[in-house]
């Protein structure tokens, strides 16, 4: 099946398993330069990610060396050829990922080249941002007669400090990965020959949770997003609270196992149920 799902996707993204851990990796030439082909490639890679029950967490990795992605591919956004309407992604929206809320499995962003304007977009709907310290992030498209209404003025003020975010927007300066990392925005950084082992570890770490838990968590985050504390401490898993794997995970044999794990010091054996 991976082998047919790459095949469809050949040109713009490669998918390569190592055991529960998907690479989704964007290679379309020069500099995976989004256009509606791409969008709707990554939103299939993400959705095999999700769909595939033994697939735990998702690395986002770019297999261009000049940039994690540069964002909209403008020779399409300005075409007249009709290349405009080629489908793009169904529910994913821009770039595939950005508004693609049925995914509920963790995705890391491993940033090893520049992310310029929809590029860092694809990182902001990431769980985890990794960066190369010789990477930067930047949006630009103030400078290219646009806005980041892709997740940048949405997602970005969110994460960091709102004038810090505004102000990358308003002048287009791009942030170093030593300043992603000094406002939270990068969980971690390392040198670029270090960068795939770091991610490699973190993926690993991250894989090693129950699964429905996982998925419960990246659920109850989006609902709580934006909430008074109040509201957000009165939302569960409960039924006809519109969070259906948090239901399901406190009625599933993983909750009562990691519990029994724990005390009988072990290491859990999780089913997804």
């Amino acid at each position: 099946m991976l082998a047919d799902l790459n095949r469809e996707l050949a040109g713009f993204v490669e998918l390569h398993r190592d055991g529960p851990i998907l690479e989704i990796r964007m290679v379309k030439p020069a500099v995976n330069a989004i256009c509606r082909r791409f969008s709707r490639s990554l939103e299939q890679a993400a959705l095999h990610l999700q769909d595939e029950p033994d697939l735990r967490v998702g690395l986002l990795t770019s297999g261009c060396e000049k940039a994690f992605s540069a964002g909209l591919d403008f020779r399409q956004s300005t075409a007249q050829d009709g290349r405009e309407r080629e489908p793009g992604a169904k529910e994913g929206g821009f770039g595939g990922i950005t508004t693609l809320w049925s995914l509920k499995k963790p995705l890391i962003a491993v940033i090893g080249a520049p992310a310029i304007g929809g590029g860092l977009e694809l990182a902001l709907a990431c769980d985890i941002i990794l960066m190369a310290d010789e990477a930067h992030l930047r949006l630009p498209e103030l400078e290219r007669g646009l806005i980041p209404d892709g997740g940048g003025l949405q997602r970005l003020p969110r994460r960091i400090p709102h004038h810090v975010a505004t102000a990358m927007i308003w002048t287009g300066e791009p942030m170093s990965a030593a300043d992603a990392l000094r406002w939270g925005l990068a969980y971690r950084t390392a040198p670029r020959d270090r960068l795939d082992a770091m991610a490699s570890e973190v993926a690993r770490q991250v894989a090693r949770g129950a699964p429905l838990a996982q998925q419960a968590l990246k659920e109850a985050l989006r609902a709580v997003d934006g909430l008074p504390d109040r509201q957000a401490m009165a939302l569960r898993g409960l039924p006809g609270a519109d969070l259906t794997v948090f239901e399901r995970m406190l009625k599933s044999d993983d909750m009562i196992e990691g519990q029994r794990a724990f005390l009988e010091r072990r290491a859990p054996r999780w089913t997804g149920h």
